[in-house]
């Protein structure tokens, strides 16, 4: 009785909150960026770099503005070589150094504590070209800490970017990519 009791405080405290805009910020420091790209041989895994994060949520709106902004130039796989050929012919990073989600709206409820499955809509841009998406997302709200982690893929060669593809080694034409991410949550001042 007791543990319902302060369940049922802990959810009460926490209502008008998530009623409330908030301001979440990603620290780059707990956040992972993961890729994989899978070839005929074996599967490549790499990272990315978060450089910011800062998005504006009003709940009660559905709506979400803000950027979560990756490293382009921070790509890397273990090989060197595989590396540079990234940057230069396929990403670009030199000319493309950052990579960019600015979600726009969110579908689906958003619990004030606990885990939430929902939905991001916004552009992706990458390799300096927009692209419409809509990201799954699980969502952990515990107090003033968030953690998160969207799986989603990029049809890199669709959206533009060379195929890397040899004679010898296929690659897919999607990379898979999870971001881990963590941040505070703060109510929003007008």
């Amino acid at each position: 009785m007791k543990r319902s009791v302060l369940c049922l405080a802990a959810l009460l405290t926490a209502l008008p909150a998530l009623c409330e805009e908030q301001q979440i910020r990603l620290d780059p420091a707990n956040t992972k960026v993961e890729w994989t790209l899978g070839t005929v041989l074996h599967t490549v895994h790499g990272t990315f770099r978060l450089k910011r994060g800062d998005l504006h949520l009003d709940p009660a709106a559905g709506k979400i503005s803000g950027q979560i902004v990756v490293d382009a130039t921070s790509g890397e796989s273990g090989s060197g070589a595989r590396d540079s050929r990234m940057h230069k012919s396929i990403l670009e990073s030199g000319k493309y150094p950052e990579i960019v989600f600015a979600p726009d709206r969110i579908v689906g409820a958003l619990k004030p504590y606990g885990d939430s499955d929902i939905q991001l809509h916004g552009s992706f841009t990458i390799h300096g070209a927009a692209h419409e998406v809509t990201l799954a997302a699980r969502v952990h709200l515990e107090g003033p800490r968030l953690a998160t982690e969207l799986n989603f893929t990029v049809p890199y060669i669709q959206w533009g970017m060379k195929n890397p593809s040899t004679l010898f080694l296929r690659v897919d034409d999607t990379v898979r990519i999870t971001v881990r991410a963590a941040g505070d949550v703060t109510v929003a001042s007008h």
